[in-house]
């Protein structure tokens, strides 16, 4: 079956560069203009990727990707973006986003992401059951993106599955910020950094119900999934 995917581009010529050049990939594309509509399309249309605009009229790209979220935490969501400050990039992940493209970008940069996040993505989906991790009360499903405690489930991003996977496969280790980093992101820089702090915190947030998990910090070194 042909991927969807949502374009939500104010640019009319750029817009249409992108539908274009993923429709010659295979991919079904739905191109929508503003934020609003945008919200409205993404329930009809059901996509498994959407690619999202920061500076959008009617609703920006943060506040689409937050809506977007409360409806569907599983969607891989990436921002396409001119806006380089990293305060904003942070935002960007606080909202729900996976990851961002810088503008101006290479198709082949482009077509290569979304190729990536809709191979983990309907891998996730798939159903495979190959892994479940289980502490206390909490089950961790990385195939489903999921957490349950308790029989009430909790979906995860693909960013936060990942994270959470790498680190409960090295339980009770101390895992370097950099390995995290090249391994999730490709790079370890001051704004990826960053990114990883927010995951972080969304973590444990969610892990907090089961007293026998923890996330700790040592200091910019690394985190350790501490299982008790």
């Amino acid at each position: 079956m042909k991927a969807r995917i949502l374009l939500v581009e104010d640019d009319a010529n750029l817009a249409f560069l992108i539908e274009d050049a993923l429709r010659a990939e295979g991919y079904e594309v739905q191109s929508v203009g503003d934020g609003e509509k945008a919200l409205t399309e993404f329930r009809l249309f059901q996509p498994e990727l959407c690619l999202l605009d920061v500076m959008l009229p009617a609703k920006d790209g943060f506040e689409l990707a937050f809506e977007i979220r409360k409806q569907n935490q599983q969607v891989p969501i990436l921002f396409l973006t001119a806006r380089s400050l990293k305060e904003d990039r942070i935002r960007g992940f606080q909202m729900g986003g996976d990851d961002y493209i810088l503008k101006p970008f290479s198709m082949e940069e482009l077509k290569l992401r979304v190729a990536v996040f809709l191979k983990r993505s309907r891998t996730s989906g798939a159903d495979t059951g190959k892994e479940l991790f289980q502490q206390g009360n909490l089950i961790f499903d990385p195939e489903n993106l999921s957490l349950t405690l308790s029989g009430t489930s909790i979906r995860l991003t693909q960013k936060e599955s990942d994270l959470l996977l790498l680190l409960w496969r090295k339980k009770n280790t101390l895992v370097k910020r950099e390995e995290i980093l090249l391994s999730l992101w490709g790079d370890d820089d001051y704004f990826m950094g960053r990114s990883l702090d927010v995951f972080i915190s969304r973590l444990r947030k969610c892990l907090k119900p089961e007293p026998g998990l923890s996330i700790e910090n040592t200091h910019k070194v690394g985190f350790t999934l501490r299982c008790s």
